[in-house]
């Protein structure tokens, strides 16, 4: 099976309205923490897909897929609403989409290298 990496993030968007509301993305997703560990999560690796689209009528639109530690955690559609609501705080963002998906299932190699030393996995 095959993992899927999180995007990485381009440091200066330039005169891309799309790079740079996908920094903004990248950011604001820094913000939000698994409720069961003190990670980020994208340093916990639950960030699988992030797309950048222009939307109709004018804007952008951010369609980003996700998943969680495991797939009976009570608290997945709390997370799916606060990811979806500082989405839409984004200049330039009119529409918000978060799918939480189970394949590939999440695992520890998913983790960045600081959640790793910060969980004392290195």
């Amino acid at each position: 099976m095959e993992t899927k990496e999180p995007l990485t993030v381009r440091q200066d968007g330039g005169d891309d309205p799309r790079a740079a509301i996908e920094k903004q993305v990248w950011e604001q997703l820094r913000t939000c923490y698994d409720p069961e560990i003190p990670l980020n999560i994208v340093d916990l690796g639950l960030i699988y897909g992030c797309q950048v689209t222009p939307a109709a009528g004018g804007g952008h639109r951010v369609d980003l897929t996700m998943t969680l530690t495991a797939p009976g955690c009570g608290m997945g559609e709390y997370l799916k609403m606060e990811v979806q609501a500082k989405l839409s705080t984004i200049a330039g963002v009119k529409d918000a989409n978060v799918e939480l998906v189970w394949d590939p299932p999440w695992n520890y190699g998913l983790l960045s290298e600081a959640a790793k030393l910060k969980l004392g996995l290195l």
